[in-house]
């Protein structure tokens, strides 16, 4: 089984056409095979507040939503909770250290912490990974 953490900006880049690549996909063909994807907490509402704001401007309907949401809920997509102030201040300590915001360095910590790579579209933590011992998936990872 190939795990990654899985943010939510490749997550969304891959339900907009105009945003995906042969990354995204990939990791998304990935997960369909014999894959896993480790989420925070965070991811839940982020997706929720992408496809809100899509809606809003139009992008998607509500129709695509729930398609969107029906797709991901059939994926192995595995949410790590954080049960305990302990776990925050570990995140805010990795965003602070990383300059990212806590929803960011959420992402980082848990892959450093499951030793994981990320999969992130985000370029201020891409730039992130290496200093903090973090890989990013690949498709040859696949």
């Amino acid at each position: 089984m190939r795990e990654f953490v899985l943010d939510c900006s490749a997550t969304m880049a891959y339900f907009f056409k105009d945003e995906t690549s042969a990354y995204v996909d990939g990791a998304f063909e990935t997960l369909a095979e014999d894959g896993r994807a480790l989420v925070p907490a965070i991811w839940l509402l982020e997706i929720a507040n992408t496809c809100l704001n899509a809606e809003r401007r139009k992008r998607l309907t509500i129709r695509d939503v729930e398609e969107i949401f029906s797709i991901l809920e059939a994926l192995p997509i595995e949410v790590a909770p954080y049960l305990d102030l302990k776990s925050t201040r570990r995140i805010q300590s990795v965003a602070r250290a990383h300059n990212l915001s806590a929803y960011d360095a959420a992402y980082l910590e848990l892959a450093k912490r499951e030793s994981l790579p990320l999969v992130t579209l985000d370029k201020k933590l891409k730039q992130s990974t290496a200093k903090a011992g973090v890989s990013l998936w690949t498709p040859a990872d696949r």
